[in-house]
């Protein structure tokens, strides 16, 4: 799926947690995935924007496992994904 330009923008402004390690993890996705993620994705990706600060970073971090399969099958989809 495409997204516009403006969709991509907003995408990437809620990708700025505050945090050095939430924002790398979470603009990974923004990098290597976004443009050409599917919709399912892409609503997924959506759905992990809206969880807690606290609750993404253990789960990137691995010090918790997301208690949601798809969340966390998408935050180790994006922890595999190359840092640069």
């Amino acid at each position: 799926m495409t997204l516009a330009p403006n969709q991509l923008a907003r995408l990437r402004w809620q990708c700025r947690r505050g945090t050095q390690e939430l924002d790398a993890f979470l603009l990974r996705f923004m990098r290597h995935r976004a443009a050409l993620a599917s919709a399912a994705e892409l609503a997924g990706f959506e759905r992990l924007l809206a969880c807690e600060d606290r609750d993404l970073q253990r789960w990137f971090l691995a010090y918790q496992t997301c208690p949601d399969r798809e969340l966390g099958a998408l935050v180790e989809t994006i922890r595999a994904l190359p840092q640069l």
